[in-house]
């Protein structure tokens, strides 16, 4: 029995594609594959996703220019700040998230993604 696994992405975001290819060329077969800014998340999803990852803290991302923009580094923010900036605005969602059964991580560092899906995917 195969896990579900969902890849949330951006098409034109280079970590992205790095990781979908990191993905086929380690037999990661059947992921679903949800671009964020075509098929927006909803709160719902976002909040999943963020217990998933242990706090919404863990799928903000701060890289976003919004975020610079917005100068939010000037303050403190809480949980429910970030869901609210994340549903309206994708680009404050970490990516690319990678979710396999009920385990997520966010973003791309190959060492991490390669643990990640020795010990949820390919450990079966």
């Amino acid at each position: 029995m195969s896990k579900n696994v969902t890849f949330y992405w951006l098409e034109n975001c280079s970590t992205c594609q790095k990781a979908k290819k990191y993905l086929e060329r380690h037999d990661v077969k059947n992921f679903e594959e949800r671009e964020i800014k075509t098929d927006p998340l909803s709160r719902d999803e976002i909040e999943k996703l963020a217990a998933l990852l242990g706090g919404a803290e863990n799928l903000f991302s701060r890289r976003a220019i919004k975020y610079r923009e917005m100068k939010l580094s000037e303050r403190e923010l809480s949980a429910e700040e970030m869901i609210e900036l994340m549903t309206g605005e994708y680009t404050f969602l970490k990516r690319p998230i990678l979710v396999i059964g009920n385990q997520a991580i966010a973003g791309f560092f190959e060492k991490q993604f390669q643990d990640f899906i020795y010990k949820n995917y390919l450990n079966k």
